[in-house]
């Protein structure tokens, strides 16, 4: 049993990437809510407003998760500032365009590939060598249904999910005897500024294969993430949790 599974949350630490806006501030919040104290880390604050987000991070680092260098500098700032961390949230994403493969910009491929995908190697990199040290840890990284099925002009977004997806799994079996355990989740679209970066056709598109006829709320994925962040999660590695209205059934 991890020697630290009956810790009180209160005392528990969790980062959370990308978490100023979108999905991964509703995740943040729960797990405030719930009583962890939570490192915000995001590469732009500017739209970050603690009244409208409804809790205090217990710390904030700017970060750009493509870049290994600063992810290792704010995880030794979390560190220092709030003494150790239990639980790694990897959410930083962007969606980038849509464009078939072969018109795909070289340069979008390559930028979302280094934040959603090489950014979550650099944050378990710099994180888990910590939890190993502890005996416990919580790793949840956010993928996406697109990267089990894959999504026609999405090319790039669906590659690096899946990557994460795949990813996950041999982290898990490494760590599986540590007391760090490493899951996914695998949400469908929700409403989040991400939407921007995508055409009304291809949000149709999306929603009409979700059988239960609607986007996932932010709120609904946050809830999932707080179970697997939590202590409860105690025999459950290397998986993949879906939030797709039914779209997955796998």
């Amino acid at each position: 049993m991890d020697h630290l599974a009956g810790a009180s949350a209160n005392n528990q630490v969790a980062i959370v990437t990308g978490a100023a806006k979108g999905l991964g501030l509703a995740i943040a919040k729960r797990l405030a809510d719930d009583g962890y104290r939570v490192a915000v880390w995001d590469i732009d604050f500017s739209r970050f407003d603690e009244a409208q987000a409804g809790f205090i991070p217990a710390t904030t680092q700017v970060v750009d998760v493509a870049d290994m260098d600063a992810v290792d500098k704010a995880f030794r700032g979390t560190v220092e500032a709030l003494g150790h961390v239990d639980i790694l949230v990897n959410n930083a994403g962007v969606n980038g365009p849509i464009a078939n493969t072969w018109e795909y910009p070289v340069k979008d491929w390559k930028r979302v590939l280094a934040i959603d995908l090489d950014g979550v190697f650099h944050c378990c990199r710099s994180a888990i060598p910590h939890m190993v040290e502890r005996g416990y840890g919580r790793i949840v990284n956010i993928a996406s249904i697109a990267g089990k099925e894959g999504n026609p002009g999405g090319s790039a977004y669906a590659a690096a999910k899946g990557g994460v997806i795949a990813y996950t799994k041999s982290i898990a079996k490494e760590l599986a005897r540590t007391g760090v355990l490493v899951n996914c989740i695998a949400p469908t679209m929700a409403e989040t500024e991400l939407l921007q970066e995508m055409t009304p056709e291809f949000i149709a598109t999306i929603k009409g294969k979700i059988p239960m006829g609607r986007l996932v709320t932010v709120e609904e994925v946050a809830a999932m993430v707080a179970f697997a962040a939590g202590s409860d999660c105690s025999f459950t590695t290397g998986f993949t949790f879906d939030l797709t209205g039914g779209r997955a059934t796998y």
